[in-house]
């Protein structure tokens, strides 16, 4: 079990606030810049201030136009099937760029192996079908 948030180290919490609002910030402009995945930051950021700051936690899913982005799978309803081809297509694509890239073999094999593991972990979540 997790400490309380007032127990934890003022340093850990300060830095899971700034990936929160790091993840915030990108989340948002992904909203605008299709290449770059909404939901997956906006969860990030979800899941640091639930370790950091309940107020900034309520805040994001309860806000009206982010809280939508997070609600359903944060309630258990799964992810859009339309959320989970654009995240995985723009994973690999991104993956495979970066291994065409870095020539690193020990490098390759981490990227390669990370995304395997987080594809098979999205399509295990429920898909949500909306109306």
């Amino acid at each position: 079990m997790p400490a309380p948030i007032g127990k934890r180290p003022l340093i850990l919490r300060y830095v899971l606030l700034a990936i929160g609002w790091l993840s915030v910030v990108l989340g948002v402009i992904g909203i605008f810049i299709p290449v770059l995945p909404t939901t997956p930051f906006l969860l990030l950021a979800a899941a640091c201030f639930a370790r950091s700051s309940p107020r900034f936690y309520r805040w994001l899913v309860g806000h009206p136009r982010l809280g939508p982005w997070i609600a359903d799978y944060l309630s258990g309803n799964g992810i859009p099937l339309k959320g989970k081809v654009y995240a995985i297509g723009l994973m690999w694509a991104s993956i495979l760029l970066s291994c065409y890239l870095v020539p690193l073999p020990w490098a390759r094999a981490f990227m390669l192996t990370s995304a395997v593991l987080v594809t098979v972990y999205i399509l295990r979540q429920k898909t949500l079908h909306k109306p």
